[in-house]
Formats: C-alpha cells, structure tokens, sequence
C-alpha cells in the first residue's frame, strides 16, 4: 500500500512538472514570435533571427529549462519586412524528474504573428 501510494505521489509530481515545463516552452514560442512582430523589420535579415533566438532562449533559461535541449526554428529564416508572416517553433527534448519511471517525452508549440514594425 506504501508503495502504490509513493508511486501516486511521484506520479503527481512528474506529471504537475511536465505541464510547467509545456507552458514555459508555449511562453517562449510566443515572447520570440513578439520580438519578431516588434523588431522585424528593423533589421530584416538572419540577424533578426539570431535576436528571436535570443529572446526564446532568455525566457526559456528563466523558466529553468535546459537550454540545450530546446530546438528553435524561425520561419522564414530572414524576418523581414512589415507586413509577413513569422513562425516561431520551439520543441524540447523533456527530462523526467524521476528517474525510476523512465519515459521520454517531445514537448513542442509554434506561435505565429505578423511583423508590425
């Protein structure tokens, strides 16, 4: 009965920590999706694709992720100038807290805005 109840509890736990984890990747698929519809047309190149990099990997780290794990994809490659379309995909390769109960998990979103500046 001890068993099954840590079992319930650690279960509860991992699970409550891969939804922190999913909305802290959906956070940061939107904050690059906002520096890009702000700063796009600032500098339309691959530039301004290395800043929503930045910014996506700031608000991630912050989140406590690790950001080697995050795999970002910025579409198109170049933002550029106002009045496209931006995609920002982020996907996170997910580490279970407890290592008893071995599972891997891909959490993923793509936020999609239209560059305004």
């Amino acid at each position: 009965m001890a068993f099954l109840l840590i079992a319930v509890v650690f279960s509860f736990i991992e699970f409550s920590r891969l939804v922190l984890v999913y909305t802290t990747v959906a956070d940061a698929a939107r904050a690059g999706t906002r520096y890009a519809i702000v700063h796009g047309s600032d500098s339309p190149s691959p530039a301004a694709a290395t800043g929503v990099t930045a910014a996506v990997t700031s608000l991630a780290g912050g989140g406590l992720l690790t950001t080697s794990n995050l795999n970002i994809t910025v579409t198109p490659s170049s933002v550029g100038a106002a009045g496209s379309t931006v995609t920002v995909t982020v996907t996170y390769a997910y580490d279970p807290f407890t290592t008893y109960f071995p599972f891997s998990v891909t959490l993923g979103s793509t936020s999609q805005g239209v560059v305004t500046y």
